[in-house]
């Protein structure tokens, strides 16, 4: 790694720049992404994926695991499954919810790890 010796990145560092910039995802999938992280960035929601990583659960259970009420788990419910991380599918009254892939847990775990919290 070069350390910068002015006040601003020597041409060549700024060549290495536009490599890197040119290779980032454009930025409506970066808005995209860190909502995504951010939908699980509430404890709330996190304990909805672990709570659904043992299979799928009807609203009404959530709600009396978690001893919240049914606007509340609805909102969380709603977050998640816009941002692609739950199923929901309507049976009767209720609705169950599933984790949209049973990997969500395992790559959760990874990224928990990889940040050293």
């Amino acid at each position: 790694m070069n350390s910068c010796n002015a006040d601003r990145p020597s041409p060549e560092q700024i060549e290495r720049l536009k490599e890197r910039l040119a290779g980032l995802p454009d930025e409506d999938k970066i808005k995209k992404e860190a909502a995504a992280l951010k939908a699980l960035a509430d404890p709330t929601r996190l304990l909805i994926i672990y709570l659904l990583s043992e299979g799928d659960l009807c609203v009404c259970e959530i709600m009396a695991a978690l001893k919240k009420p049914q606007p509340t788990i609805s909102h969380h419910l709603n977050i998640l499954r816009r941002a692609g991380f739950l199923k929901a599918e309507k049976r009767g009254v209720w609705v169950h919810y599933s984790l949209a892939s049973d990997e969500l847990i395992s790559m959760i775990k990874q990224v928990i790890e990889a940040s050293d919290y």
